[in-house]
């Protein structure tokens, strides 16, 4: 009797403990789905995102707009970021950078990353549904752009470029979901400086890879050119970023908020390209993920002051 009063109490303890600790677990589950997604790299585009939103009216967006196009964008960004991790989980397992991810490691297991990405498009689609009817239709198209990249590196040193025009798109998506229609230059200028961007600082970071891609045949414009030629593309891409954005701010006649956020951007780029150099990769990660968070939220906040100002 008393080895079984003992017993229940040893087993009402241990109940305890782990309803103690499923807080903790929770959270580390959390944790890995966060990074599989890099959900801090959603700083990078959906400022642009929003930016078309706000060019596309006279006047700024409303909230139902606004949150369909977050969850629209959310939704595809999360699809696509694991859906190249679970594309490249092999990859990912022999490359020492990227081995400890949470699908090569074990932590999150393929089954599961594929119905998370196939629940995330279905949110993009959903939310898309909410917004402007041109959206909708063109979401099968942003599911087999987003789905295509992932491949590339496979094939083409272009990869870089592919992505570029991804996230160039969320940029047309945010104009599309406020105004319902994407007509004239001002839209597609937009998602070129965007297209540019990305691409630009994307082959800064796959400049970490070089040696990884090239004896692995994969593809990449480091791989390809060598990382001192590809810091200078990157450069050159930058470049015309900030010349699109200057070409944007005449077509549609734009305040001086704007031009400031332009000089920021421009500051922020030329510093980026400050903190590498073809022999001494040291610093790409500050490079990729501080200044471009900057480079992103400067001309957002520069395009809502410019517009609220008129």
């Amino acid at each position: 009797m008393q080895d079984s009063t003992a017993l229940d109490r040893h087993g009402k303890s241990f109940a305890r403990q782990r309803l103690s600790e499923m807080p903790i677990r929770l959270w580390r589950v959390l944790q890995e789905w966060l990074e599989m997604v890099k959900i801090e790299h959603t700083v990078f585009a959906l400022p642009f995102a929003l930016s078309g939103m706000v060019l596309a009216v006279p006047k700024l967006p409303g909230v139902t707009v606004v949150v369909w196009t977050v969850l629209a964008f959310a939704g595809a960004r999360a699809a696509a970021m694991t859906l190249n991790r679970l594309i490249d989980a092999e990859i990912d397992k022999d490359n020492p950078r990227t081995s400890k991810r949470a699908i090569p490691a074990g932590r999150i297991t393929k089954t599961q990353a594929l119905v998370f990405v196939v629940s995330a498009f279905a949110l993009m689609v959903y939310a898309a549904s909410n917004l402007p009817r041109l959206c909708l239709y063109l979401s099968p198209v942003a599911v087999a752009w987003l789905s295509f990249y992932s491949y590339t590196k496979r094939f083409t040193w272009a990869c870089h470029f592919v992505l570029g025009i991804a996230l160039g798109g969320a940029a047309l998506g945010g104009w599309i979901a406020s105004s319902g229609q994407v007509l004239g230059l001002a839209p597609w200028l937009l998602a070129f400086c965007v297209s540019t961007w990305v691409a630009g600082f994307d082959i800064i970071y796959a400049c970490q890879d070089v040696d990884f891609d090239q004896s692995h045949n994969l593809y990449s414009l480091p791989a390809r050119f060598g990382v001192a030629t590809s810091l200078g593309i990157s450069a050159a891409l930058h470049a015309l970023t900030v010349m699109g954005l200057c070409i944007l701010g005449f077509v549609l006649g734009v305040g001086w908020f704007f031009w400031l956020g332009v000089v920021v951007v421009a500051f922020m780029l030329i510093w980026e390209h400050s903190l590498v150099g073809h022999q001494d990769l040291l610093r790409v990660n500050e490079a990729f993920f501080s200044v471009n968070g900057y480079v992103s939220i400067a001309i957002f906040v520069a395009i809502v002051l410019d517009k609220i100002s008129h």
